[in-house]
């Protein structure tokens, strides 16, 4: 009797665990690129509200744009630093399955492979930074 052993990317339960991180991680970003970047405009470089030193600028923006109470500012800064650090949380574990993931592709690879690879990535990169 020989029994067949199969990777553990095979698993369902961990292929679904993988797949509803990505999706959470996908969903939080399409969310603060529709809604927070709408209010936070940098007339020199326009940059999106969730990135670092753009805090206090979502939250001034928010509270001359909807004319907020000094309360309302007080409770709308405590659910930005909330929301921030969840954000940023997210995107330190996305950044490191991407990391994982690509460690792996690389490792079954050859030299002309992982050369290729490389470029792949570098310009999907590109892409992504350019949108």
């Amino acid at each position: 009797m020989t029994a067949t052993r199969t990777g553990a990317w095979q698993n369902p339960r961990i292929l679904l665990v993988l797949f509803v991180v990505f999706l959470g991680g996908a969903s939080v970003g399409a969310f603060v690129s529709m809604v927070v970047e709408r209010w936070v405009h940098s007339s020199a470089a326009p940059q999106p509200a969730w990135k670092e030193g753009r805090q206090a600028a979502a939250l001034e923006r928010f509270r001359q744009e909807l004319d907020l109470t000094p309360q309302q500012t007080e409770q709308l800064e405590t659910i930005l630093d909330d929301f921030f650090t969840y954000y940023h949380t997210l995107q330190a574990q996305l950044d490191d399955v991407r990391s994982s993931g690509q460690q792996k592709i690389l490792r079954m690879l050859d030299e002309k492979q992982k050369k290729k690879f490389e470029k792949l990535m570098s310009e999907l990169r590109e892409r992504q930074r350019l949108r």
